[in-house]
């Protein structure tokens, strides 16, 4: 027998769906979720492998804009617009749908390649690159939550480990491809590719991308909080990436910009205290997990990017081989991250138990990082390669797996909001991984050059030292710049490694949630836009159906609606005091209709208002029993 709770249908067993689904419990067939993954795929696709096609392409394209001076904006103006937009997306698709605003990310970047491949300046190559990452931004995060509007939290760690093994392979191909475009057809080719890849993503979107419908007709967007988000970031993504390159740690303008991004950010948190629909609820960060897991995605951001930004250079310095060859060195790493991801994935699924992956998966990376940093000139590049693998593994036990926490943390209309921000904080992690590491770098190199170098300026001016100059140089000179890039850079990842157990000590004090087992099918206008709690119990069978019960705490939903250790059970609700009861009982149905209220609707205070206290069901153990429905009350 089964109760109907709020549109759902609750089993004796005490399993939970929405009206109309499935019994297994999942939002679609198959078969048609088969082909929503493979659009999700294309968009994720389409999102990764541009700027991996882009960093082979880069040398040609300043030099033939004429614009090598505006060289690091190419990459920038994307990175900047795509970590801005990030947060919006997650929150206008809590409000409007998934579909709509993936619709519009992919049209943007397709936008951005065309104007991209027609560009004749390197002025309007930074507006495409700055329109691309408006697109790109959402091309991410909307693929990540549409997939939790469909797959339950404890199904979804096998696609969240096949979404994260696409960026593994975006970074290999990546390059392999934008060079043979570069050297063959020529770089406006790495733009004109995205059209194709865009098309059927945008195909998949529209056609493939069937998920529950969700539209806020009476939402109001946050646009000051919008505004001063983007203000924010832009301040302190400016700051990572000029500090100590373009400009000087010291600048008046460096400080400036660091001045303006904290009084944003703390105006941020002001706008979102009185904003109906904050973009980034300050609500979620009294969340524990979320917490703890985006400061681990933070400081494994930091290590990523600090690996994959310098490392290739340094291969290509080190061992004399091109561009091409050293991002094939760069395999292991991102086959172990691929096949981590994958297999960590499947495991979460099958024991919906997670904690235990990124708390293994950080020990790992931080494990890579110290062997990398004690790698020496002479040392064989085998072993460089298994650095390069345990670091990838390390990688790939964590990233979806901390997204997947973030997600199973929150109910499906936070899903978006919380998905984005969790990526906020990661791309901001490895914005400023990128530049911690490449200041430091630059810094230790030109001291150890300068140091180690004549003095009579015989081998000319070292900072236009590129992997083909230097593999030219005479000896000594030749060991002397080696060893100096050497020691400039890989002790940076031992500085890194305890920043990365701090990620360890974060997920050490995460609370292992139950996995859901079913999709929650609330939408933001149901019950008055608060989620309902559905409760069960074996001996509820049979009642009439009566409603649900408004609960605003999340954490709380998530401790009556789910279930652990892979086995669906009944979660009997908790006992609070008298005046807040947690379900209704026979006695209160008896008051509502004694006050001439409708039995289908919550009461308030269980009962209060007509001088009742509510209270608990009796239980069987204390001998009694409810009603069963007659008839009439089964036919309402």
């Amino acid at each position: 027998m089964s109760a109907t709770v709020a549109g759902r249908s609750v089993s004796g067993e005490g399993r939970e769906q929405h009206a109309g689904a499935p019994a297994d419990g999942a939002a679609v067939p198959r078969r048609t979720l088969v082909l929503l993954f493979c659009s999700l795929m294309l968009a994720m696709l389409l999102a990764s492998l541009n700027n991996t096609l882009l960093s082979s392409a880069v040398p040609t394209i300043v030099g033939e804009l004429r614009g090598v001076e505006h060289m690091s904006w190419v990459i920038t103006s994307f990175i900047l617009a795509s970590t801005i937009v990030m947060p919006i997306y997650g929150k206008l698709s809590d409000l409007f749908g998934r579909r709509p605003l993936l619709v519009t990310a992919i049209l943007l970047f397709m936008a951005g390649s065309v104007i991209g491949a027609l560009a004749q300046s390197i002025e309007v190559l930074v507006v495409a690159r700055v329109v691309q990452g408006l697109g790109g931004g959402g091309l991410m995060i909307l693929s990540q939550a549409a997939i939790a509007d469909v797959v339950p939290a404890r199904e979804r760690g096998k696609y969240m480990g096949i979404m994260g093994g696409v960026f593994a392979f975006s970074s290999v191909a990546g390059p392999l491809l934008g060079g043979w475009l570069t050297e063959g057809p020529g770089w406006r080719w790495v733009f004109w590719f995205n059209l194709p890849l865009g098309l059927a993503a945008l195909l998949g979107a529209i056609f493939l991308l069937r998920l529950p419908k969700r539209r806020r007709h009476d939402a109001r967007v946050d646009l000051l909080g919008m505004i001063v988000l983007a203000a924010a970031t832009t301040a302190i993504v400016l700051v990572s990436i000029w500090g100590g390159t373009t400009l000087a740690w010291n600048s008046p303008v460096l400080i400036a910009l660091l001045g303006a991004g904290v009084l944003f950010a703390a105006l941020f948190a002001l706008v979102e205290r009185r904003a109906s629909e904050p973009i980034m609820p300050l609500a979620m960060f009294r969340d524990r997990n979320f917490v703890l897991t985006t400061i681990a995605s933070l400081v494994i951001g930091i290590a990523m990017f600090g690996v994959l930004g310098y490392l290739p250079t340094y291969l290509q310095v080190e061992t004399g081989i091109g561009a091409a060859a050293a991002g094939l060195l760069m395999i292991p790493m991102m086959g172990c991250l691929l096949t981590t991801s994958i297999v960590t994935g499947q495991i979460v699924s099958r024991t919906g138990r997670y904690k235990l992956m990124p708390l293994i998966g950080t020990i790992v990376l931080a494990a890579g990082l110290v062997g990398l940093s004690f790698i020496g000139v002479d040392t064989p590049v085998w072993v460089v390669c298994v650095a390069l693998g345990v670091i990838g593994t390390g990688i790939g036990a964590s990233n979806q797996i901390l997204t997947l926490i973030v997600q199973n943390a929150f109910p499906n209309a936070m899903v978006g909001t919380a998905t984005a921000a969790n990526n906020y904080f990661r791309q901001v992690g490895a914005t400023l991984g990128s530049a911690v590491v490449g200041a430091l770098f630059a810094s230790r190199l030109a001291d150890r050059l300068s140091d180690r170098l004549p003095a009579d300026g015989a081998v000319g001016d070292t900072s236009s030292f590129t992997p083909l100059v230097i593999a030219q140089l005479p000896e000594p000179i030749h060991s002397i710049v080696l060893e100096a890039y050497n020691s400039a850079l890989l002790p940076v990842y031992l500085w890194i490694a305890p920043l990365v157990l701090l990620g360890f000590v974060a997920v050490l004090f995460v609370v292992e949630r139950p996995l859901a087992t079913t999709v929650d099918a609330e939408r933001p206008e149901d019950e008055g836009h608060v989620n309902s709690l559905a409760v069960t119990h074996p001996e509820l069978d049979g009642m009439p159906a009566t409603g649900a019960v408004p609960v605003t705490d999340a954490s709380a939903r998530s401790r009556a609606e789910r279930v652990g250790g892979g086995k669906e059970r009944a979660v009997a609700p908790r006992r609070r005091p008298p005046g807040r009861a947690t379900h209704r009982t026979a006695g209160a149905e008896s008051e509502r209709a004694s006050c001439g209220r409708d039995a289908h609707t919550a009461p308030t205070r269980g009962g209060a208002d007509c001088g009742g206290t509510g209270g608990q069901a009796p239980s069987a153990r204390e001998g009694g029993r409810p009603p069963r429905a007659t008839a009439s009350e089964r036919a309402d």
